[in-house]
């Protein structure tokens, strides 16, 4: 591919230092822009790098980039379309070690959950790429003599991708994977909090002999860049990974040019454990879902409903593990539990949800506090007993360390509890009895639910929520085909 970017030896690249970044636009990288975001270490504040603060012209050189390459793009057989995406999985494995210091640097997150991120987006990648030879149509039964009718699936054009900051570099091939492997070319604009990755990346795709268009790069934020895409008359369809007020946002400027939408939003994902659970298997589960990433998971439990009779029990438990779970600067530490949260926002915001939960009836168990203020942005693992529905921590995406617990008499209360939200991403329930199990998957209103393990999801799956979690979801097969639209065949023969 051609490229304007000067060779740089993989020292330079992944450097500690400080240094500004360009769009990549066309297959080029783009001079640089007048304006430029600082992007920091959420564990100490300091400045990491700069990346463009994207104008309207800027993100408009980029659609007309990807508008321009998809025909050709969309000719290639999906075979060599996965040929492109297997060279960029190459290179990241390649970089592993480098790619995953980065995303510790600029998102807060742990050593070993970065370099899991890495690992998990190059095999994702290769899964989308594997699907080029099982992109499928379908042939119709006719009510007419001799017609043949057929159901194609072809790409939709050029696809804007909205990325979110807690797992940044996972969600490029989440959006972009699907996308190029059914003749799709992409425009992604990384979150103004952690762009950094996206820009490596975009280095690396430059080192492929992907074809110029097809994967554009912008930095900016929503209100400027991010508008500027959603609104682009040349979009087709919008694939945003974030909060619900800003999903709300993007599908309101979507509607002027009725472009598509694929919307990921937040979640207040219920745990239930019945009396029968192995408590142990519950309470490690459910505390790897509240300090994984620290607590900064749209899909973990953020509110927890326990069987009086195993209610005790179990806060024992839980209590041991969260006074025990380690957290710190991933950057200088890597046996850690979990980092900061990714910006004084946030924490702020955690701050309040515990202290109004106080203020509301609830008590504190462990946690609950700022802590190390004069560097980074940390918030202890906090347990919260005594909460009630009405409360706002049991209504409301705290996106923390946090865990409200409410004592409920039984499965039926559990499931009226668990669905009274507005949310419907995930849910899970712990038990040893399978029709307790079963009835929780008829019952629950969500998208997924998870039966005695972790909520984590896999690749094959679908990651899609209802109510205010979303629009459309990701993964498998049924992911794939967000990417695409139909195209109906009638052949009336003679």
């Amino acid at each position: 591919m051609s490229s304007n970017n000067p060779a740089r030896t993989i020292s330079e690249r992944f450097s500690t230092e400080a240094k500004s970044y360009r769009n990549y636009i066309g297959g080029r990288f783009a001079e640089p822009s007048a304006s430029q975001i600082d992007v920091l270490n959420p564990a100490t504040g300091a400045v990491v790098g700069r990346v463009p603060e994207s104008t309207a012209q800027e993100v408009d050189a980029a659609v007309r980039a990807a508008k321009a390459a998809q025909p050709s793009w969309e000719q290639l057989p999906a075979i060599e379309r996965a040929g492109h995406l297997r060279a960029i999985s190459a290179k990241l494995r390649r970089h592993r070690t480098e790619l995953a210091d980065i995303i510790v640097r600029e998102q807060g997150k742990i050593r070993s959950l970065a370099q899991v991120e890495v690992d998990f987006t190059a095999d994702y990648i290769d899964y989308m790429a594997e699907w080029a030879r099982r992109l499928e149509g379908e042939v119709l039964t006719s009510d007419r003599p001799k017609e043949t009718m057929l159901l194609l699936r072809k790409p939709i054009g050029v696809v804007a991708g909205i990325l979110p900051w807690n797992f940044p570099f996972f969600l490029i091939a989440r959006k972009m994977a699907p996308a190029l492997v059914t003749g799709n070319t992409i425009v992604i604009k990384p979150s103004e909090e952690t762009p950094i990755n996206a820009f490596v990346f975009a280095e690396l795709v430059a080192e492929t002999d992907l074809p110029a268009g097809v994967f554009n790069l912008v930095g900016g934020k929503g209100p400027g860049a991010g508008t500027a895409l959603v609104k682009h008359p040349d979009v087709d369809l919008v694939t945003f990974t974030g909060s619900v007020a800003t999903g709300t946002r993007i599908m309101q400027m979507a509607a002027e040019n009725l472009t598509r939408v694929n919307l990921e939003l937040g979640g207040k994902a219920p745990a239930i454990v019945l009396a029968d659970a192995d408590l142990d298997l519950a309470a490690k589960a459910i505390h790897a879902s509240r300090v994984i990433n620290t607590g900064q998971v749209c899909n973990c439990a953020e509110r927890l409903y326990v069987e009086e009779p195993v209610h005790d029990a179990l806060i024992a438990k839980l209590k041991v593990l969260f006074e025990q779970t380690r957290w710190g600067d991933p950057s200088e530490t890597d046996d850690l539990d979990m980092g900061p949260l990714i910006n004084r926002a946030a924490l702020d915001k955690v701050e309040a949800a515990v202290r109004k939960a106080t203020e509301e009836g609830a008590r504190i168990v462990t946690g609950g506090n700022v802590t190390g203020q004069d560097k980074g942005h940390h918030f202890e693992p906090t347990l919260i007993v005594g909460a009630t529905a009405a409360m706002e921590i049991m209504r409301r995406e705290t996106f923390g360390p946090v865990l409200p617990v409410q004592a409920v008499k039984n499965l039926d209360e559990a499931i009226a509890l668990a669905n009274d939200t507005e949310y419907g991403l995930t849910s899970s329930i712990y038990t040893s009895n399978i029709n307790s199990a079963l009835r929780a998957s008829r019952e629950l209103k969500f998208g997924e639910t998870y039966i005695n393990r972790e909520n984590f999801e896999a690749m094959q799956g679908f990651h899609a929520g209802r109510r205010k979690s979303g629009i459309g979801g990701a993964d498998g097969k049924h992911g794939l085909y967000e990417f695409t639209e139909t195209h109906v065949i009638y052949i009336q023969g003679q």
